[in-house]
């Protein structure tokens, strides 16, 4: 995915409640309290990679993020030469693709200004790439920039962390979402609003159920579920709904990538214009089929994730209404099953639910329990 210039026209104008933020990267690209390294970080859908590209962009531009120039149009298409950006379908970023970016970071740019090295997915770094990319980042070449990107400053090493400029960008709100969603996309501003409370602040995401009747639906499936968690039977249905649901998205998300990967791959083998396959062609087909498998594996999980954070959002919003607290609820359109589910828990209840859900999340990402297993566990945990 590659920024975008919006409607004011420079590189900044894509992020969204981030006003201090865009000050500071502004003055650092004119040259004020420049680093060598940064760490940009934030919740998901904060637009912290957007925040590092439209950085990267302005480092290139005379004028600081213009926007059209030459400079500012092909870094954020992705291809400016000076500019590499590294991000991953996988579960991980090994050592080997960390070694090739310092060696690249090594050389010169090409043009008069920066080479800059994104590494959009840092958290995803293993032990052994990010021991290889310290040394790169503690003795940088005088004309290197590096910008890491990650959800919070305990996912990346201490060692990188330490060498790092921190950028922490806040979760825009609702309010600033909808407006973003009317002005950009020409969303109707009922549905903006919807879409804006239900991601919690995630632009992507909004953008997504903004547009996306199937991505509505199956959220709404969704955040359903609690008030059906009444018996064992229950709890297991749902985790299994879960599952499923996340496939569905998934599968939505890779087949059309998946298809043309493949396409690709027969096309540049002569597979279809002379009907045979020559010996290295098996080969690179099951390295294909191998990493298209892996992104399959991580993009459930990250739908698996979503799904989680919507579950959230119903009880914390069980427990807004049972306080009494003010504003709107992240799930307004339900606020009838959200007050008969505070009615048959107390809030203290619903933080423990809170707690399972966030355990169950800790089970798939950090130790690799199988989705259907972590679930299960979390929904009879959930029971009512």
């Amino acid at each position: 995915m590659t920024a975008q210039v919006g409607a004011l026209g420079d590189v900044w104008s894509g992020l969204v409640g981030q006003g201090s933020l865009v000050g500071l990267l502004r003055r650092a690209a004119a040259g004020h309290q420049m680093s060598h390294a940064w760490l940009f970080t934030g919740p998901p859908g904060s637009g912290r990679s957007n925040a590092a590209m439209a950085f990267a962009a302005a480092l290139q531009c005379t004028e600081g993020g213009c926007g059209s120039c030459h400079a500012c149009r092909t870094a954020l298409g992705g291809s400016h030469a000076d500019i590499t950006v590294t991000r991953t379908e996988k579960l991980s970023i090994g050592v080997d693709e960390v070694r090739d970016l310092v060696r690249r970071s090594a050389l010169a740019p090409v043009g008069d200004r920066w080479q800059v090295m994104l590494v959009e997915d840092a958290d995803r770094l293993t032990d052994e790439a990010a021991n290889a990319l310290l040394k790169s980042i503690e003795e940088p070449t005088d004309r290197t920039i590096w910008l890491l990107c990650a959800p919070t400053v305990e996912d990346v090493l201490p060692t990188i962390r330490s060498r790092c400029r921190l950028v922490v960008l806040a979760t825009p709100t609702a309010a600033e979402v909808a407006d973003h969603l009317v002005a950009r996309d020409g969303v109707d501003p009922g549905r903006a609003a919807y879409a804006a409370r239900a991601s919690q602040g995630h632009i992507g995401r909004a953008r997504a159920l903004a547009r996306d009747d199937d991505v509505r639906r199956r959220r709404d499936q969704v955040v359903a579920l609690p008030a059906g968690l009444t018996s064992l039977g229950a709890c297991m249905r749902a985790a299994t709904d879960l599952v499923e649901l996340a496939k569905a998205e998934a599968e939505a998300i890779t087949a059309d990538l998946d298809a043309r990967e493949k396409a690709d791959l027969d096309q540049a083998f002569g597979v279809v214009e002379r009907g045979r396959r020559p010996r290295t062609y098996a080969p690179a087909l099951r390295d294909l089929e191998k990493a298209q498998k892996t992104r399959a594996k991580r993009r459930v999980l990250d739908v698996v994730d979503r799904g989680l954070m919507d579950l959230v959002s119903v009880y914390r919003d069980a427990i807004a209404v049972a306080t009494r607290a003010p504003g709107q609820l992240v799930n307004e359109e339900l606020r009838g099953a959200i007050e008969e589910l505070a009615s048959r828990s107390t809030p203290e209840q619903h933080l423990r639910r809170i707690d399972a859900v966030f355990t169950a999340r800790e089970q798939m990402l950090e130790f690799n329990v199988p989705p259907q297993l972590a679930l299960e566990s979390m929904t009879v945990a959930l029971r009512i």
